[in-house]
């Protein structure tokens, strides 16, 4: 009785309208400072070069199977390795961000991704193409954890939902961009797929320079602001010591959320590319569109990606992330038909539009300290556990015919879809979210405490040289940058481990 009533109380519901932050959208624009928007916008287009430098292979499939004199099958090798490597650099990277900093970890690992992309366009043998696409796979597994502590973190609370929707579609941008110069510049070069990847390069050389002109993170900052104006300094290798204890308390503390992360991010990503990868050959093979018309409807299909997540994003800030994230899953499956059944080109593309729409969700599942490596490594676990899923469909369909003997893709992809939208529904009901998480006063991974998610509220004015008080401190204020109030951000260890015994 006790493990049932703990699971109704946990339901998903809109939270208190005591506990709602303000959801004016010109208020939530105005708030924002010049500073808070170019660093998300330095997140936001590091995201997008992932995505460049990602699909410029895919939309070059063709083209190098010809260059390579290899099948198409055994070019796709090579998105495999990437997808695998992923998670490796979402550890090196996101570990690096969280103990140095948000700004060189991000600028070396772009510089790395533009320089594996140019290297790509000169790989002269195949074997050398799958070793460069293996190392970009280490660098670009990196970025989003980085982009997305970097964007959102300087983020007051009220307006991370939506710009963390906004955040996200930077991959759907960088897919729309990517397409854009294989339909128009790509044809016009004699079919020269080597553009791509000059572009990809270009974009992650201006992304970092981008990142280069900024200043660091405005949490770091005021971390080593309080560490100074409190007098207690540490040495650089005593703070990497502390770093490793903190990260294995808060592996151990945050252990239950971290394959509730997995799983539902094995969920988004199965739902992201079920809904995708296979559908362009769906639409040529069993629907009769060309090429050409299948790569319009996959971008008119990202530009309900983009739609979706940011309405998506703003609706989870008043409705609750998990609840948005069951909307968005109904929504999906509730289009399915019409991006099943048409046979025109305008009804697939509005059937990918309006289930794009849906794909997206939201997540807010990071411990504290560790919110640049945790959410890299959720994500591109869930990635990697995912990325049979072309596969899967392609077997299937195979295998599955319609009544005129074409490969049922869209009966399969469909099925996909309705079972992966259940996953993800059940991963709701269960798990918990962090809706309204002051991150930004938490500790940093470098302190002791951060570990454990501790808040501290520091005197901004006590830490500002050239400010003035005539009010008299309390005793335990006297150091300047002490804190004035200290909790946790998430659950403690006893709490946690009575969730882990109740489920």
């Amino acid at each position: 009785m006790g493990v049932f009533s703990a699971f109704i109380e946990n339901l998903p519901r809109p939270p208190p309208k005591s506990s709602r932050e303000s959801t004016n959208v010109i208020a939530i624009f105005r708030s924002l400072t010049f500073m808070q928007y170019m660093l998300f916008f330095s997140g936001w287009l590091a995201w997008t070069v992932d995505a460049i430098d990602y699909f410029s292979v895919s939309l070059s499939n063709h083209s190098l199977s010809i260059y390579f004199g290899k099948p198409l099958k055994t070019i796709t090798t090579s998105l495999t390795l990437t997808l695998l490597f992923r998670p490796l650099g979402a550890v090196i990277f996101g570990l690096l961000s969280d103990r140095y900093g948000r700004r060189w970890p991000l600028i070396l690992d772009l510089l790395i991704c533009g320089a594996l992309s140019l290297s790509t366009a000169y790989c002269k043998t195949f074997g050398a193409f799958l070793a460069v696409r293996s190392l970009f796979g280490i660098a670009m597994g990196g970025i989003w954890g980085l982009s997305a502590a970097l964007g959102l973190e300087n983020m007051p609370v009220e307006a991370r939902g939506m710009f963390s929707g906004i955040l996200q579609q930077g991959y759907a941008v960088g897919y729309l961009l990517a397409a854009v110069i294989n339909l128009t510049l790509v044809p016009k070069h004699h079919n020269n797929y080597r553009i791509l990847f000059y572009f990809a390069a270009a974009v992650s050389a201006f992304a970092a320079i981008v990142r280069a002109c900024l200043p660091e993170s405005e949490y770091f900052l005021k971390r080593r602001e309080a560490e100074k104006a409190s007098g207690n300094v540490v040495s650089s290798a005593e703070k990497s010591k502390i770093f490793i204890k903190e990260a294995g308390r808060a592996l151990k503390l945050h252990w239950v959320r971290c394959i509730f992360a997995l799983c539902l991010m094995t969920g988004f990503n199965f739902f992201s590319h079920g809904s995708q990868d296979i559908y362009p050959s769906y639409m040529q093979d069993s629907k009769g569109l060309s090429a050409h018309q299948a790569t319009i409807a996959t971008i008119i299909g990202n530009c309900g990606a983009i739609a979706g997540g940011t309405i998506a994003g703003y609706v989870s800030q008043f409705l609750g992330r998990r609840l948005t994230i069951i909307v968005c899953c109904l929504w999906t499956c509730a289009f399915i038909p019409l991006w099943l059944i048409p046979k025109s080109f305008g009804g697939l593309a509005a059937g990918a539009f309006m289930v794009q729409m849906g794909v997206q969700g939201l997540s807010e599942l990071s411990p504290v300290a560790f919110r640049a490596v945790w959410p890299g490594v959720a994500y591109q676990l869930g990635n990697m556990v995912s990325s049979a899923s072309a596969q899967i469909e392609a077997t299937a369909g195979a295998n599955l015919k319609t009544a005129s003997g074409k490969p049922a893709y869209g009966k399969v992809g469909a099925i996909l879809i309705g079972v992966v939208a259940a996953w993800i529904i059940g991963c709701c009901l269960l798990g918990r979210e962090q809706l309204g998480l002051h991150f930004e006063k938490g500790k940093a991974a470098f302190e002791k405490g951060g570990g454990r998610d501790e808040i501290e509220e520091l005197d901004e004015d006590a830490m500002d040289p050239h400010a003035h008080h005539d009010i008299e401190k309390a005793p335990e204020h006297n150091k300047l940058g002490q804190p004035l109030h200290r909790e946790s951000a998430s659950m403690t260890d006893e709490k946690a481990s009575n969730i882990s015994s109740a489920y």
